[in-house]
């Protein structure tokens, strides 16, 4: 007691000295420190308690008192971990929000009401080096957590723990750098777990170990800005967020996980909803890429580099993304499913930005989506280099939309060989077994897509490319639709080694556009539609090169077609009229085969060319920029 009113007395003493702090410390760990201008009347009651700016301390806590010229900034509470204890200092003017319990370097807060905080927040700022520290946070209010060059592993949970719902930022100081990790064999649900929103900031860097399950895991939605953050281990997925996940700016590299690189769900106990105004309430398992530098590996069987179980939106940023884990059966679905590097369960919209997708697992795919893939600007390089087989499912790099069996009883469609549409060389017919759904709508942007056993660019449902530019290279069909395929602007290069150029399975439309396509030779064709199915390829515009002819009863209306040779690895300058559209040249590595239809037969050097007025080639190319691999030239 002594002691307390000596402390108290040079405080008052000293009032006016603006540097002046008292420190009240509670146990051995905890310090509330309260400026001089700021501690005004305290109050005494019973001769046991103590009150300062509304905190109220029974004296038997308090281990000592003492004034010193420690600077305080008003909201902040600075926890400074220090091998197996951790030091907590609490700003005087949140004090009374804040309870604060220190086990070793394990600290735990409950902060309660913070709406007389002039409006502001709470941030708590972590420091220093422990082998078996935790931060551990509940409440209801937001708040910052600010890592200043901290480094934290955690022997028994997660590293970070907030059982707040409310908004939490994490914010890696600028020029900081700060590692996180937890345990093995823990019951955390990862490294940094948060029940609330995380947003995740800064210009510092920021490294995390998962070492039990998600690197990040939240109970809501996480965003990016900013920060550098290195997911370099996870048993499970590196980000795992419901409801949604926003990636603004920063770099993130994800590596050395078990499960998916980023995966974003729904919240089961909230109504689901699309994407909202500004995200607010939103609960949509969407998956939003807006700019930064994004670089995600995984190479799990089954596995995505990122997987939204909503829409997947990329309008911006740098994104690279691979994948090479093998199939894996499915017991719920009842089916194998492979990796893939950006997968939808709903659509995907590609707006803009660089993505690069590397496919070489067994069945991989660059791209799936279940819904609509929109593709309107943007730069997409797409491979799949695995096998491929009936049982296992086919490595493509782009395939978009659905095609959901109906009835286990399946007859085969027209044209044999196959089940439905698509079956067989010839494609087969609409059975009735089937339903399909999505699809592919390409208005903008570059596309370059290769798979080495399937399909380079597939949709399921239908295909409509009205712009951009597409190079699509593969041994089985280069671009395939298991519905209509229509075509009125762009640039598109179609070049298959073993199949059809370009194949639609229902009506196939060319309106417009510079193609060229390129099939393996007889009896596969540069353009095919289903004509066993009771379909047909209609062109009645554009600027079309087929290698390997058109599809045998094709209708051509108001355009002139003529069969012409050329030479492998030549460059060809078409001609529309006097116009010249672009230039082109067939690969070395091309069949010289011709095909079914005008232009077809046995020629080992003819190639069909239609345009809407007199079509021809020219040796020689044009200037301008070079397009579809290099193979392509356009003004």
């Amino acid at each position: 007691m002594k002691q307390i009113l000596l402390a108290i007395t040079a405080l008052l003493s000293a009032a006016s000295v603006q540097a002046q702090t008292l420190n009240v410390t509670t146990g051995s760990n905890v310090t509330d420190q309260y400026p001089a201008t700021q501690a005004g009347e305290m109050t005494y009651t019973s001769g046991t308690q103590l009150t300062i700016l509304n905190k109220t301390y029974n004296l038997s806590e308090i281990t000592s008192m003492t004034t010193d010229e420690t600077s305080v900034t008003d909201n902040q509470v600075n926890i400074v971990y220090n091998g197996s204890e951790a030091l907590v200092y609490v700003a005087g003017n949140v004090a009374q929000y804040v309870n604060v319990t220190v086990s070793g370097a394990k600290v735990y807060v409950n902060q309660t009401n913070t709406d007389a905080v002039d409006g502001d927040e709470i941030t708590y700022v972590l420091s220093g080096t422990s082998t078996d520290g935790q931060f551990a946070l509940d409440g209801s209010y937001k708040c910052t957590v600010s890592l200043n060059n901290v480094t934290l592993t955690n022997q028994s949970g997660a590293a970070i723990s907030i059982g707040n719902k409310k908004r939490i930022q994490i914010s890696a100081k600028s020029g900081t750098t700060n590692t996180l990790a937890d345990c093995a064999n823990g019951s955390q649900k990862g490294c940094i777990y948060s029940k609330g929103q995380i947003q995740l900031q800064g210009n510092g860097t920021l490294n995390v170990y998962g070492y039990t399950k998600h690197a990040i895991k939240c109970g809501d939605y996480v965003s990016i800005k900013n920060l550098t953050l290195n997911i370099l281990n996870a048993v499970g997925d590196g980000i795992n967020a419901n409801k949604y996940f926003l990636m603004k700016s920063g770099t993130v590299t994800i590596s050395g996980v078990g499960d998916d690189g980023i995966q974003s769900d729904y919240e089961s106990d909230d109504a689901t909803t699309g994407e909202t105004t500004d995200h607010e309430d939103e609960n949509s398992a969407n998956t939003y890429i807006e700019g930064g530098t994004l670089d995600v590996t995984v190479t799990a069987a089954a596995t995505k580099s990122i997987k939204a179980s909503g829409d997947l939106n990329i309008s911006g940023g740098t994104i690279t993304v691979k994948a090479s884990g093998a199939y894996a059966y499915d017991s719920t679905d009842s089916e194998y499913k492979s990796a893939s590097c950006l997968n939808s369960d709903g659509n995907m919209t590609i707006s803009g930005g660089t993505i690069t997708c590397t496919a070489s697992g067994y069945a991989g795919k660059g791209i799936k989506c279940d819904g609509v893939l929109t593709v309107t600007d943007g730069t997409i390089s797409a491979t799949a280099s695995g096998s491929s087989s009936d049982t296992y499912g086919s490595a493509k790099a782009i395939k978009a939309g659905t095609k959901t069996e109906v009835s286990s009883s399946r007859l085969a469609g027209p044209g044999g060989g196959g089940w439905g549409p698509g079956g067989g060389g010839g494609g087969g017919g609409n059975s009735g077994n089937y339903t399909y759904s999505g699809g592919m709508v390409v208005s903008g942007g570059t596309i370059y897509a290769k798979a080495s056993s399937h399909e380079a660019i597939e949709s399921k449902n239908t295909l409509d490319i009205s712009g951009g530019t597409i190079y699509a290279e593969s041994s089985d069909d280069a671009i395939n639709a298991a519905s209509t395929l229509t075509i009125t602007g762009g640039n598109v290069y179609a070049y298959s080694t073993g199949n059809d150029g370009m194949d639609a399975n229902g009506n196939f439309y060319i309106k417009g556009g510079n193609l060229v396509a390129i099939s393996a030779g007889s009896p596969e064709v540069a353009f095919d539609a289903n004509t066993e199915g009771g379909y047909k390829l209609y062109i009645t515009g554009g600027n079309v090169v087929a290698v390997g002819g058109l599809e045998s009863g094709s209708s051509l209306s108001g355009v002139t077609s003529r069969s012409t040779s050329y030479n492998k690895n030549t460059w060809y300058t078409f001609k529309n009229g006097s116009t010249s559209a672009f230039s082109f040249k067939i690969p070395s590595t091309a069949s010289s085969g011709g095909g079914w239809g005008p232009g077809g037969g046995s020629s080992s050097s003819s190639m069909t060319i239609v345009a809407t007025s007199t079509p021809s080639i020219s040796t020689g190319s044009i200037s301008g920029t070079t397009i579809w691999n290099g193979y392509g030239i356009v003004n």
